[in-house]
């Protein structure tokens, strides 16, 4: 498990319904780009705002288009334990190389219950797990402490998808768990996770320039440090452009206009804004 993966978006057709036709290009269009992997159900792919049968669609339609092609991670994180484990036992069934979960969220949970849970997921699924440490979206902040600990209890856990910019606690558990899997999270810093011994990057945007990401990664694991730093850079000023309209916004509509129809986001996400698009089309040459 490493390289790139994309967090995978999710293409809904006009009633919000999940565009299957659309979800089966955009797959293909990132196994063409090169792509290590697929992150499937997480943030990206707004699972949050679907139900327990939705997530198991796209779980499944994600196995069946991509096939072994490139390894999967399923997310199945939840506020619920059962629901976490209904997933990652599906997953399971259907074939996945991985199993993650951000932290329960909404109530607040002592650090013994999130670490159970973690416990629960890894011991029903008997499948590798990777930690979504997510401070920003959870309200759960992992420790290196708290990490090495799970790590000891349970072999099953294998990782961290690390989004996070505190780069100094990437370091510290490469270096406390040598046998921790650590993707990076955040698109922007991608190359300074790497530095800091990310083993891959699970990234949004990477569902349109997955192929800049993998030339990045590549870059910098031969020793082009410079070429790495001009892809990074490249990526960052399409970035800036997308987080003052709306980074899920701004990626859907990219890849609508490069010919995958993806829809809108699902409320309360508001839709992309006329600016925004306008701004969209003045970045496509740039990817």
């Amino acid at each position: 498990m490493n390289g790139i993966f994309t967090a995978l978006l999710t293409p809904f057709n006009t009633d919000y319904s999940i565009n299957l036709d659309s979800l089966k290009n955009l797959v293909e269009f990132n196994i063409r780009s090169g792509i290590n992997g697929f992150y499937v159900g997480g943030s990206t792919g707004e699972a949050m705002l679907m139900t327990q049968d939705e997530r198991k669609l796209v779980l499944k339609a994600v196995k069946d288009f991509a096939g072994d092609r490139v390894k999967l991670i399923a997310h199945t994180g939840s506020t619920a334990t059962d629901f976490a484990v209904d997933l990652a036992l599906y997953a399971k069934k259907l074939g996945y190389d991985a199993v993650s979960a951000v932290a329960p969220y909404y109530y607040s949970h002592t650090l013994q219950a999130v670490k159970q849970y973690y416990y629960d997921i890894a011991a029903a699924s008997d499948m590798p797990l990777f930690i979504y440490n997510f401070p920003g979206g959870s309200g759960f902040g992992l420790t290196t402490e708290t990490a090495a600990e799970m790590f000891e209890a349970d072999d099953r856990i294998t990782g961290i998808k690390h989004t996070s910019t505190d780069l100094f606690m990437l370091r510290q558990i490469k270096e406390r768990i040598p046998r921790a899997v650590v993707f990076n999270g955040f698109d922007e810093i991608c190359l300074a996770g790497l530095s800091m011994g990310a083993d891959g990057a699970i990234g949004s945007t990477y569902n349109f320039m997955g192929a800049k990401f993998v030339s990045l990664y590549e870059a910098f694991r031969s020793g082009n440090i410079e070429k790495a730093q001009k892809l990074q850079n490249e990526a960052c000023s399409i970035i800036a452009v997308m987080c003052r309209y709306g980074v899920f916004q701004c990626e859907k509509e990219i890849l609508t206009q490069m010919g995958i129809e993806m829809g809108q986001c699902r409320r309360p996400f508001l839709p992309l804004s006329p600016e925004g698009k306008k701004a969209v089309s003045e970045i496509l040459h740039l990817i």
